[in-house]
């Protein structure tokens, strides 16, 4: 072997250990960054003597998109679990004491007592003030869902323009992964960016992903409609004002294809889009729903009754009184409407004795005919009548045949297995994501006691390739030495 090929041998290993060097040195100096793949420089030998560094990312296709895949699911129910946190605050308060269920029980007591002293008129104005309560949980539930809804529209309009924005940045990383494809040159930051932009994108929606010729990547949601083609595709919403009973939510595009909430129950959803959609659609409409039938139930429960004569509304009155709503059919926005009946209202004139008496739609309504003041039939006869089993609309989530202070019960225990079984799907889906994301660490992030490890055996073949150099400068000095 020349002296010169010996000295280019040299130079060659200490330009490609002083490569190797930086590449281990990034490593450690983002080894805490969660986005960032390990590089590996793979040394090739291109001539006799010579070496070329090549660079690699330590990827793996498999377990990015199942991490992918779990980081839109946590992502979903995530949304969906504390949004109704919110919601069952909102509408039934701290330990329930808002709820409808809870007035609805303290109504019974006020009777109960009214019926063991019938001649006690300052019982019958508790019995009217209970029944105010009633509805201001019903009249307020109603607005506090409503309101509820708009803001889950608004967070969805939110949602929307970053998804947005996301795919235009995923559009710059991707023209510069096919940019540095096509000209050879190192792309690991550019994928990095991207990778790291399809994990963001993935907790509004649960997509697929496939790799073209240079690299160029295209992204689909998982039921096929294209996020991301060479363009990003637009992604659409028209947020509603406000929202009322029954109203239905308007509806997400992606490239003109509507977004579905997903298939199943109110419990699941996979990306923060469902999660939002359920919430709006799902469970505050069922929670909605519950409401009106529960303030049917009261009308029903508490009408006049007379022979020969229509049924006709009495301590609960509504926009249709004196009709009584139609057995087992729910009115959209009855629980918002509901109100008490001016005629039993002392302190809108009226006269709570109406209640133990009957008489607010006329005389033909009248119980106590004999004027007694002992007279408490009709007052025993509307605590039972809480109790008694009536139709309810089945749309509502609840099929179980009961009266209506237990349907407003069996109320709040349908939402509490709702709330408890999104509570454990988002646990479980949390779980499976932090694995996802260190199972894929670990095949794909920085040991720094690695690096640091092989820094130090590349600290010793620099060392090794600088001795060379001496040795072959030595030579070369003795060599002119000896010719001068």
């Amino acid at each position: 072997m020349s002296l010169s090929s010996a000295l280019s041998i040299a130079q060659s290993a200490l330009l490609a250990t002083s490569k190797q060097t930086s590449v281990v040195s990034r490593n450690v100096a983002d080894a805490s960054n969660p986005d960032y793949t390990r590089r590996i420089a793979v040394v090739t030998s291109t001539a006799p003597g010579a070496r070329a560094v090549e660079i690699q990312r330590t990827a793996n296709d498999l377990l990015f998109r199942q991490n992918l895949s779990a980081l839109s699911a946590w992502s979903g129910q995530s949304a969906l679990y504390d949004g109704m946190d919110q919601l069952d605050l909102s509408v039934n308060g701290v330990d329930n004491a808002s709820s409808p269920s809870t007035a609805i029980a303290n109504l019974q007591k006020a009777l109960q007592l009214y019926a063991t002293t019938p001649s006690n008129q300052n019982l019958g104005t508790s019995v009217v003030d209970a029944a105010k309560q009633v509805v201001n949980s019903l009249n307020s539930g109603t607005k506090a869902i409503q309101d509820f809804r708009t803001q889950a529209d608004s967070q969805i309009a939110t949602a929307v323009n970053d998804l947005n924005s996301l795919l235009s940045q995923f559009q710059d990383a991707n023209k510069a992964v096919i940019s540095g494809t096509r000209s050879g040159t190192d792309v690991s930051d550019a994928l990095d960016q991207r990778d790291a932009l399809l994990k963001k994108i993935s907790e509004y929606v649960p997509i697929s992903t496939f790799t073209r010729g240079d690299n160029d990547m295209v992204i689909t949601t998982r039921d096929g409609t294209t996020l991301f083609e060479t363009v990003p595709r637009s992604v659409t919403f028209t947020p509603s004002s406000g929202y009322s009973a029954g109203t239905p939510g308007n509806t997400i595009y992606i490239d003109n294809v509507p977004v579905s909430a997903g298939i199943g129950d109110n419990t699941t959803a996979d990306g923060k889009l469902a999660g939002l959609l359920k919430l709006r659609d799902g469970v505050a409409s069922t929670m909605q729903s519950q409401l009106d039938e529960i303030a049917r139930g009261l009308i029903t429960a508490f009408a006049e009754t007379a022979p020969s004569q229509p049924d006709a509304t009495g301590l609960f009155t509504w926009s249709g009184a004196p009709a009584i709503p139609a057995a087992g059919t729910l009115v959209d926005g009855l629980a918002g409407s509901i109100s008490v009946n001016a005629a039993f209202d002392p302190s809108a004139g009226g006269n709570p004795a109406l209640l133990r008496d009957g008489g607010a739609n006329g005389a033909a309504y009248v119980a106590n005919t004999s004027g007694g003041a002992s007279y408490a039939d009709l007052l025993i006869g509307y605590g039972s009548k809480l109790d008694q089993p009536m139709a309810f609309d089945t749309s509502t989530g609840i099929a179980v045949s009961s009266g209506v202070s237990d349907y407003a019960a069996n109320a709040i225990g349908w939402f509490e297995g709702v709330r408890q079984q999104a509570s454990t799907n988002a646990d479980s889906k949390q779980a499976l994501a932090a694995r996802t994301a260190e199972a894929l660490s670990n095949d794909t992030g920085v040991n720094v006691d690695q690096e640091m490890s092989l820094l130090l055996d590349l600290e010793h073949t620099y060392q090794a390739s600088a001795h060379m150099m001496k040795t072959v400068g030595d030579m070369l000095d003795s060599l002119l030495a000896a010719v001068g």
